[in-house]
């Protein structure tokens, strides 16, 4: 995987991160403020969802594989995906797709809890 600057890249996939704790998770495994930490587990979970949305060929692919219960969300969170990190916790992004390369761009939203 290559990364340049905020994003990774691989196949059609684009994958950018709306905050910084999000790219310093990914990259470093931690964060540098004190309100965005997370046991190690799901931060390894973490950094593996993210490399299955920058290899994916297509999004699409995402409601194949079962164990990231792909969804787009509804209600007040209409317009935002998610998948799942383990059975608490979940990564919602946006999802925007461009012709002519076809380009899919995955913006991280957030790391959150799924039942708080």
């Amino acid at each position: 995987m290559r990364i340049f600057q905020n994003n990774a890249y691989l196949c059609g996939v684009k994958v950018t991160f709306g905050q910084a704790y999000l790219k310093e998770l990914f990259e470093q495994g931690k964060t540098s403020d004190k309100k965005h930490r997370f046991q190690p587990d799901i931060v390894k979970r973490y950094q593996q969802r993210i490399k299955t949305l920058v290899s994916a060929p297509r999004i699409e692919t995402l409601y194949q594989i079962k164990a990231l219960n792909y969804e787009v969300l509804g209600g007040d969170k209409a317009g935002i995906s998610s998948i799942r990190v383990n059975d608490k916790y979940r990564i919602e992004f946006t999802v925007n797709m461009f012709e002519e390369p076809l380009v899919t761009i995955c913006n991280i939203l957030e790391l959150s809890n799924h039942y708080k």
